[in-house]
């Protein structure tokens, strides 16, 4: 498969991240939160199962990655759950561009103050420009509407997602980056079942087409394909090069959620969301 190919293989999974915050609209309205959660990351893990078996290769675990692994899976039940709660009471396209476009802000930051690694000023500048960004996508020059609305919520979602993605890009070292998320799903699933278990877990079973569509494409095509998709690309085509495709999933988010939910795009969303991404851009240049 040439490079082309992969690069379409890139876009598709842009795609389908972009796509699961309107279907993760669809399901929120009617089931509890731990119980969505639960059949999310049990549906994750089952159609992990077909992945694994064409890769190959035996699947191991040692200390070092059990630490990344149990450390990632909280965080991920934690972002589940800030942005079900996100979601609920915002619009679909909002969710995906202010999580998608702060998500790599928070990160670079997090690992600046973390890892007390040295910037560049070309650096600094990109986190000035996402921070102007941040404060336009949350609402930030008017605290009343940021309290009272969802977007403490999508701030919570970057901050844990920033987590995951420092936890993974290290996690690399010691085990492989499928496998690191199927066992992460699997430890999420057990744990999130504990939790959910007297909430009466089979009430999805009263829900119709649409809701098991949407929560089908989110946990199948939305979290594995497209995670799987983007391991296998990045090993092609580098992390570098592969990373800079994140820019088109808040435009596939204001898409899908336009035709499937008729949501009309925000101002505030569509300024700050380009804004941010152009901080990206200089937070990821190296000179």
């Amino acid at each position: 498969m040439n490079k082309l190919n992969f690069t379409y293989m890139l876009i598709l999974a842009m795609f389908l991240w972009g796509a699961g915050w309107t279907a993760l609209k669809i399901i929120t309205p009617n089931i509890p939160m731990d119980v969505i959660i639960f059949w999310r990351f049990l549906i994750m893990s089952i159609s992990f199962i077909p992945i694994l078996i064409f890769l190959k290769k035996p699947l191991k675990i040692d200390r070092n990655s059990l630490i990344f692994i149990s450390s990632s899976s909280v965080l991920n039940i934690l972002f589940m759950v800030f942005s079900f709660y996100g979601v609920k009471s915002a619009m679909a396209s909002s969710s995906g561009v202010i999580i998608t476009t702060l998500t790599p802000v928070m990160t670079f930051l997090l690992v600046a103050i973390i890892f007390r690694k040295k910037l560049l000023n070309i650096q600094y500048f990109g986190l000035l420009i996402g921070t102007i960004g941040g404060v336009i996508l949350l609402q930030l020059n008017d605290l009343t509407l940021f309290f009272n609305s969802s977007n403490i919520y999508f701030l919570l979602c970057a901050i844990s997602w920033a987590g995951v993605t420092m936890l993974s890009q290290h996690s690399q070292k010691h085990i492989n980056p499928i496998h690191y998320s199927f066992y992460i799903s699997v430890i999420a699933t057990i744990a999130t079942f504990i939790y959910s278990y007297n909430s009466n877990i089979l009430l999805v079973f009263n829900e119709g087409i649409k809701f098991w569509s949407a929560l089908l494409y989110l946990a199948i095509f939305g979290q594995t394909v497209a995670t799987t998709i983007f391991f296998v690309a990045s090993g092609k085509l580098g992390s570098e090069k592969s990373s800079s495709f994140m820019f088109l999933v808040p435009l596939f988010s204001i898409l899908v959620a336009w035709i499937v939910l008729d949501e009309k795009v925000e101002t505030h969303i569509l300024f700050g969301g380009i804004i941010s991404i152009i901080a990206v851009y200089f937070i990821n240049k190296s000179k």
